[in-house]
Parts: structure tokens; C-alpha cells; sequence
């Protein structure tokens, strides 16, 4: 289950929808591992945007956060960064 928390950011419609496609791989991760629950939460501050992201799965937990110059890169440098970590919980779970 993904919450996603803008905050003060505004997101249009079409990055909404290619914030989805970048998550897409972590869901279908999560999924596999079981009990998941992805909060993402978007913030501007100051002249930077930051993207936290808080994950809980069967595997265990954890948090990222990314802050970049645009809403589009905080959230693509966040995206990368929960699979990264996702993928590192399925392995150790199959081992």
C-alpha cells in the first residue's frame, strides 16, 4: 500500500502518475515480501525539494530521504533508493 503526503508541493497529474511508474518495481517488491506499507511525503524547503519515505514490509523497516533541485529529482533519487533497499530485503529473506 502506497500514502503518498505532498505536503506543501504541488504535483500535476503527470508526475503523479510517473512518480507511480517509478514506484511501480517497489510495490511489486514489497508485495512479494509481504505486509507492506510505503508513506511517502513530499516537502519543499527553502529553494530545495526533499522526499522521505518511510517503508514497512514482513522484512523490516526502514527510511530514505532524497533532496533535490526539482520535485522530479528528489523523487526519482527516493525511487531508486527504497528498490535498492527492497531488493536487499527480498535477498536476505530467500537466503
Amino acid at each position: 500500500m502506497l500514502k503518498l503526503d505532498s505536503g506543501n508541493v504541488l504535483l500535476k497529474g503527470s508526475h503523479r502518475r510517473q512518480l507511480m511508474h517509478w514506484l511501480r518495481r517497489a510495490i511489486r517488491l514489497g508485495e512479494r515480501l509481504g505486509d507492506f506499507v510505503l508513506n511517502l511525503r513530499l516537502v519543499r524547503v527553502g529553494r530545495l525539494y526533499e522526499a522521505r519515505a518511510a517503508v514497512h514490509s514482513s522484512a523490516g523497516d526502514f527510511a530514505c530521504r532524497s533532496r533535490g533541485r526539482s520535485s522530479v529529482d528528489a523523487c526519482r533519487e527516493i525511487a531508486r533508493q527504497i528498490v535498492m533497499m527492497l531488493h536487499r530485503q527480498h535477498l536476505q529473506a530467500t537466503t
